[in-house]
């Protein structure tokens, strides 16, 4: 059985209306601090591709004003499950701006938790776009995913494989710095942008890093802004695979 929702939330950013809309309403600029790869016809009635691991999810446009406000639709499932986002775009005096999203839709039969879910990410993710417009201004990033199974392994034991791959304590607090050599990889030198019991970011001067864990899986979104990362989604999950095949 369906259940509709609505989640809204509202951030002052520091960026121009113009910059917001390019973050917010294009390919390249979502990928910079969203999920997966993501393509968008700029027009209303065009179509709005995400790609999240080869998981392709396809909306329609419906309403496109630059500038101002920007929508999406995805179809209803058979089941009349569907997604829709709504994105407001305010100026304001100095050259910020206030951004409010609306996401609506129907939900399943687990609504409940899929709601709760959804009511999490978001925070964190309007941080990560704060982030990107305030650290990353002008900038494009490629976004890089990897994924593991956990199994019933402990989430706290999951955390601590991953922080300690990167030379963090178990808690992982925010604006700890980072100085790590994760194998295989880059050197990473930043600090803790988020953290909390679910997933944590840490931003450098190259890139967003964020390790998202939960029961059985472990996530990685990460927005690089580096010349190089052809190479960096396969190193990303090589690391992934051996600090967690490490054990206590």
């Amino acid at each position: 059985m369906t259940h509709p929702f609505e989640i809204g939330r509202e951030i002052v950013l520091p960026a121009d209306p113009e910059q917001v809309w390019e973050a917010i309403a294009t390919g390249p600029g979502i990928e910079s601090w969203f999920m997966g790869r993501n393509e968008v016809e700029a027009c209303e009635g065009g179509a709005a591709v995400m790609d999240v691991g080869g998981h392709r999810e396809e909306a329609v446009v419906t309403a496109y004003e630059p500038g101002k406000r920007f929508a999406t639709r995805t179809a209803t499932n058979d089941d009349g499950r569907f997604m829709a986002f709504e994105y407001l775009i305010e100026g304001r005096e100095g050259g910020s701006t206030v951004l409010r999203v609306v996401h609506s839709g129907m939900l399943g039969d687990d609504w409940q938790d899929e709601y709760d879910v959804l009511c999490r990410g978001w925070p964190f993710h309007l941080h990560t776009l704060r982030e990107y417009l305030a650290h990353f201004p002008g900038r494009t990033g490629r976004p890089v995913f990897a994924m593991a199974q956990t199994g019933e392994r402990p989430v706290r034991e999951v955390r601590a494989a991953l922080a300690g791959g990167l030379s963090l304590p178990d808690g992982v607090a925010l604006g700890a710095p980072v100085q790590a050599e994760p194998a295989g990889l880059p050197a990473l030198a930043g600090e803790v942008t988020w953290s909390d019991e679910e997933r944590f970011e840490v931003r450098t001067a190259d890139g967003l890093y964020t390790f998202h864990h939960s029961p059985g899986v472990v996530l990685m979104f990460h927005h690089l802004f580096g010349a190089d990362t052809d190479t960096a989604e396969a190193g990303w999950q090589q690391w992934l695979a051996g600090v967690l095949a490490e054990r206590p």
